[in-house]
Formats: structure tokens, C-alpha cells, sequence
């Protein structure tokens, strides 16, 4: 039976990649944040009562600022496999917090490896550094692969350069069986609702239920290679696996405008948009309603499209989502992962796109079901 820590438990690729241990047999020991609030929404249906025996699941308080803390776990848990998905992860929230960025992203790793060699377990534990597409930047080379170089644009790409060469360091310095994943954009309905499709899906669910008047994003013209978390996770564990201790590239292989990935969302509740201007002006618009697909969806709740009309405004642009330098074009090879691992992707785009819509679209019919018996936020149902 192997023993897994995993940081950022709490998270999508946490909860994703806790199920998909636990299924394999593995105890999952998961790190998390202390809160005033709950903040395990998402591994709720994973708990266990720690006061039951031969327990699988377990929850422990830490930071990835707190170097004590994380060698006493990796000493109390000596786990075979550590999954490093601990980071702020928001790029543009990064430009804001930089200092807190670096220390937890780029340091923070530091101090897990760290603890490894410390305790002398460079021998028995695999770690895996969650790094990410937006280490490429302005992009060198389309697509990207793990030997395309690195240009962040941002302190969140910067500090996770830095948790990616110190990882590469520790394995070749120590001989640590340690790797990078470089993850391409990957959403879910576990998606947080600030990132850029969560937010987009969220938001025309609402306004197809008459929750919401129009959503505002930043730059519609970015392009981005979109994933399910969902083969993300499987193939984190199957870098784990392999023989030798290597970088490897996990994208879709296509990429995608955001204003694109709008359509499509609003596509699955029968509604066709058109854009109209360019820039900051650019607005969304209805141009027309398939009514079948629309009161199929909302027949429990809505009759006959009464939130939505030809013509409505629907979405805006909002110059405070611009980053100040952006990053317009991801597109990753993961032709390695292929040959090498085997891997696959068992969801397409439009496969991700339906199901985060599904999601959304539940999760909003309760929120109006609340709002009409008197509710006014969503807080009461959460």
C-alpha cells in the first residue's frame, strides 16, 4: 500500500487526484490551509472521521511558507509520493502580491525538497512539482514542448520558474526522483470561479436563469490549450510510475480564443451569440435562442425563455482584467507523454465545456429556487 502527501489538497487537482489515489489502494495524506471558514468543499465526500479505524484519507493544518511544518509532516507521514499542487495560482492576482507569490510558489517547493533530502528520504520518496504553461509566456515556439524555453510573463510564471529549476536541481544534485509536470490550462466544474471558464460558465448560467445581466472579461483575443483536470491528475500519477525521473508536457495539443470558449458555453444553453466592435469596446450580444434546447434544460424552473431576447447585452469588456503583459498563445506538444506513457485525453474540449455547463446550470436552478423563496445569496445554499 503506498502513502501519498499531497499539497493543495483542497483544490480541483486535489480533490481530483485524492479520488483517483484512493481508488488505487494509496492512504492520501492532503495539506490544507487553516481557514475561518470551511475550504474543503471540494474533498467533503472524501472525509473521513479521524476517530475511525485504518483511516485513508487525512487531513492535516499547514503552509508552504512554514519549512518546520512541512518537514515534521514529511517525517510523520514518510510518504512514498508527494504531489506539490500547493500554489497561489491566480496570474493576475500576481501582479498584486508578488512577495507572497514568490515565497509560496517558488520557495515553498524549495522547502519541500528540502525536507526530502534533510530526512533522508531521497531514496524512498518521488516528488511531483505541479508547474504550469505559463512558465512559456511570450512564446518561442508554437506548439510548446519541455525543450521550448521559457519566457514568464508574470510573478506567478516567475516564481514557478523557479520551483521548476530547483526541482531539476534537487534531481540531479541529490538524485532525487523528482519531476515537473508543465500542465497546460486545465478546468472542471471543481474549477475556482475567479478563473477565466469557471467565471464564463457561472455567469451564463445565471444570466440564462435571469440571476446575472451580462458578464465582463478582459481579453477575449487570448488563446489558450484547454484540458479536463480529470486526465490532468491521471497522468500526474503516471509520472510517478515511470522508470526514470523526467519533465514532461500534459496539453491537449489545441488551442482555443476565450471568446470562442464563450460561444460554446452559451451554445449549450441554446443560445447563439454575435460580437460587435474591437478592443475595449467589444461587446456580446444574443442573436438568437433555440428554445427547445433552452426550456428542455430549464423546464423545471423557467417557461419559454423569459430571461433572454435577440439583441441583449450579454457581456462586456472590462479593462482591469488586462494583465500587464499578457500571455496570448498556448498551444503544448505532449507528443512525449504519448509515446512514452501512453498517455491520452478521454475528454475533448466540448466534452469539458458540457460538463462544467451541466454543473452550472444545477448549481444556479438551486440559487433561483432560493432567491424566490426569499434568499438573496447563494451563501444559503453553499
Amino acid at each position: 500500500m503506498k502513502v501519498a502527501l499531497i499539497t493543495g489538497v483542497t483544490g480541483q487537482d486535489g480533490a481530483y487526484l485524492s479520488e483517483f489515489l484512493l481508488k488505487k489502494g494509496y492512504t492520501v495524506h492532503g495539506l490544507k490551509r487553516r481557514s475561518s471558514l470551511f475550504n474543503t468543499d471540494r474533498i467533503d465526500h472524501l472525509y473521513q472521521d479521524p476517530h475511525v479505524d485504518n483511516q485513508k484519507f487525512i487531513l492535516h493544518y499547514g503552509d508552504m511558507t512554514d519549512s518546520t511544518n512541512l518537514t515534521r509532516l514529511v517525517k510523520e507521514i514518510q510518504p512514498d509520493e508527494i504531489y506539490n499542487l500547493a500554489a497561489m495560482s491566480h496570474v493576475r492576482v500576481s501582479f498584486e502580491m508578488p512577495e507572497y507569490v514568490a515565497d509560496t510558489d517558488g520557495v515553498g517547493t524549495l522547502r519541500l525538497l528540502e525536507a526530502i533530502r534533510l530526512l533522508g528520504l531521497e531514496n524512498k520518496t518521488r516528488i511531483y512539482q505541479a508547474s504550469t504553461s505559463e512558465l512559456y509566456g511570450k512564446v518561442q515556439e508554437v506548439p510548446q514542448t519541455e525543450t521550448t524555453p521559457f519566457y514568464p510573463r508574470s510573478p506567478y510564471a516567475v516564481a514557478k520558474m523557479y520551483a521548476y529549476w530547483i526541482t531539476v536541481n534537487y534531481r540531479e544534485a541529490y538524485g532525487m526522483y523528482a519531476c515537473n509536470g508543465i500542465l497546460f490550462n486545465h478546468e472542471s466544474p471543481l474549477r475556482g470561479e475567479t478563473f477565466v471558464t469557471r467565471k464564463i460558465t457561472r455567469a451564463t448560467a445565471k444570466i440564462a436563469l435571469g440571476l446575472q445581466e451580462k458578464i465582463y472579461l478582459g481579453n477575449l483575443d487570448a488563446k489558450r490549450d484547454w484540458g479536463h483536470a480529470k486526465d490532468y491528475v491521471r497522468m500526474m500519477w503516471m509520472i510517478l510510475q515511470a522508470e526514470q525521473p523526467e519533465d514532461w508536457v500534459i496539453a491537449s495539443g489545441k488551442t482555443t480564443t476565450v471568446r470562442d470558449f464563450v460561444s460554446m458555453a452559451f451554445a449549450e444553453v441554446g443560445v447563439e451569440l454575435e460580437f460587435k466592435g474591437s478592443g475595449i469596446d467589444e461587446k456580446g450580444y444574443i442573436k438568437s435562442i433555440n428554445t427547445k434546447i433552452y426550456d428542455n434544460l430549464f423546464s423545471s424552473t423557467v417557461q419559454k425563455s423569459q430571461f433572454l431576447a435577440v439583441g441583449q447585452e450579454v457581456l462586456s469588456i472590462d479593462p482591469k482584467y488586462f494583465r500587464p503583459t499578457e500571455v496570448d498563445l498556448l498551444i503544448g506538444d505532449a507528443s512525449k507523454a504519448k509515446e512514452k506513457l501512453g498517455w491520452e485525453c478521454d475528454y475533448d474540449l466540448q466534452d469539458l465545456v458540457k460538463d462544467m455547463m451541466q454543473s452550472d446550470v444545477k448549481l444556479m436552478q438551486k440559487t433561483q429556487l432560493l432567491k424566490d423563496n426569499g434568499y438573496e445569496t447563494l451563501n444559503y445554499f453553499e
